[in-house]
């Protein structure tokens, strides 16, 4: 697949996530793109693999180093489909990726202006562009999904059906 714009970067991202989610991970996706080609996939392997550094982005700079044969990516551009944590934006600087490009935000450990900025701290020895909100409404719902459904199963185990407030659409985020 041939990436030509952002939205179809995110598109990519957003398919990966997809795996995430089919393997009842986090549905966080990503891909690393050089030259309009995919050189790195990855999506969220946390429980699957038992590691807690197997994220989407951290997966696939590493298939992206593998493929290009050097962990400078300065000529790529990673979508990923969640507001990447202090780890993965880190790990972003680290690679001297060329352009950050997320989906939704992350209000909860979001490291690109949400709750920490490690992609803008100008200390750094690299900086990263930063496009936020591509086809954010999408990336967000895969998560809602993702969570909704935690939330189902917790109560069926603890022996209820409905929400907090006694119905079974209550769909609050925590």
């Amino acid at each position: 697949m041939r990436v030509v714009d952002d939205d179809a970067g995110m598109r990519a991202a957003l398919r990966e996530a997809r795996e995430s989610l089919a393997r009842d991970e986090v549905p966080v996706g990503c891909v690393v793109v050089h030259d309009g080609t995919i050189v790195g996939r990855g999506h969220n392997q946390v429980e699957s693999l038992q590691d807690a550094t197997a994220h989407a982005e951290v997966l696939a700079i590493g298939a992206a180093s593998n493929a290009l044969g050097s962990w400078r990516l300065a000529d790529c551009t990673l979508y990923v489909t969640l507001e990447p944590c202090a780890m993965c934006a880190g790990a972003i600087v680290l690679a001297r990726l060329g352009r950050l490009v997320y989906g939704a935000a992350d209000p909860k450990a979001g490291a690109c202006g949400s709750v920490l900025d490690v992609i803008g701290e100008k200390r750094l020895n690299h900086s990263v562009p930063v496009t936020h909100g591509v086809l954010e409404a999408e990336c967000g719902e895969l998560l809602r999904q993702f969570f909704r459904r935690k939330r189902k199963s917790a109560l069926r185990l603890a022996g209820r059906e409905d929400g907090p407030n006694g119905r079974e659409d209550d769909e609050r985020e925590s």
